[in-house]
């Protein structure tokens, strides 16, 4: 169920930090009332919570959700978020991972999307719930090391280094992902698709260096930059400038890779304003910053 956010109350300390995005950290919690986490300034990281038992309210920015059991809901990063034990329950119990996304999951998502960066997925039938707790578990036990017998009372939080267990959690992830939005989709009309948006985003792919705005794609398309960016929202699951971001942040991954151009002039031909602004935005969503990535250390 979607609800505007309201101030919520916050235990945790402000600026409670999370983990960097090439780290996979997964947890299994059960919190009782009084229990919340608070980051004005977002996360580094995505966050997927899949509630199993009470309920829970998460926040992202102005707006936010209200959790069940079954319900999947993710928090893009980088903007102010809040969740804790929704008012009145008893607990709330979830699975969490923080981690980096791969690009196939957006337009899983984007259907359920509640407004930018913040996606609720309610739900999931219950012949599924099984099998996201144990994609989960695998993602737990895996982040010890492959192979390794879990341990009779496994740790409540677990963190996926190494390149093999990182990938072995985002596979698990990728299926949690893909049967929760597969598995909710008769609950929630999915929008259809629209030309203008489509136009919208052939422009930004075609030039991503571009010096676009939502003032200049809305126009380009003959639509008010208000509805414009609703739609856009709507129909993608992040905003015009979220989707812009990160067009450009694929571009400078492959001119790195493909190219000798300086960072310098890597981050001009991506649309960035400086050098030190894309170093900043690539390191956040790489997890390393443009020079090492070049040099193949990637997360």
């Amino acid at each position: 169920m979607s609800v505007r956010a309201e101030e919520l109350p916050v235990t945790a300390a402000a600026g409670d930090p999370s983990p960097p995005p090439g780290l996979v950290v997964t947890g299994r919690y059960d919190q009782g009332p009084g229990y919340g986490v608070n980051r004005p300034g977002g996360s580094a990281s995505w966050l997927f919570t899949f509630t199993t038992g009470g309920r829970g309210l998460l926040r992202q920015g102005t707006a936010g959700t209200e959790a069940g059991a079954g319900d999947l809901v993710v928090l893009a990063p980088g903007t102010g978020h809040r969740y804790t034990v929704a008012p009145g329950a008893a607990h709330w119990r979830f699975w969490w991972t923080h981690c980096g996304t791969r690009p196939s999951w957006t337009p899983w998502l984007a259907p359920y999307a509640v407004a930018d960066g913040l996606y609720a997925v309610p739900s999931v039938p219950a012949a599924l719930h099984d099998r996201i707790g144990a994609a989960f578990a695998r993602m737990l036990a895996d982040g010890r090391g492959p192979g390794l017998d879990a341990p009779r009372e496994p740790e409540p939080v677990a963190v996926a280094e190494g390149f093999l267990e990182r990938e072995l959690a985002l596979c698990a992830l990728e299926e949690v992902v893909l049967l929760a939005a597969r598995g909710a989709r008769e609950s929630v009309a999915v929008p259809a698709g629209d030309d203008r948006v489509r136009r919208a985003e052939e422009l930004i792919a075609a030039d991503p260096g571009a010096p676009h705005t939502v003032r200049s794609l809305a126009e380009s398309v003959a639509l008010s930059p208000s509805r414009f960016a609703h739609l856009f929202t709507r129909r993608t699951g992040r905003s015009p400038m979220r989707a812009l971001r990160e067009a450009r942040l694929r571009h400078a991954a492959r001119l790195l890779e493909a190219t000798d151009l300086t960072v310098e002039r890597v981050a001009a031909a991506s649309g960035f304003p400086s050098p030190y602004h894309f170093s900043r935005v690539f390191r956040e969503h790489h997890g390393v910053p443009p020079g090492a990535y070049r040099a193949g250390e990637r997360r």
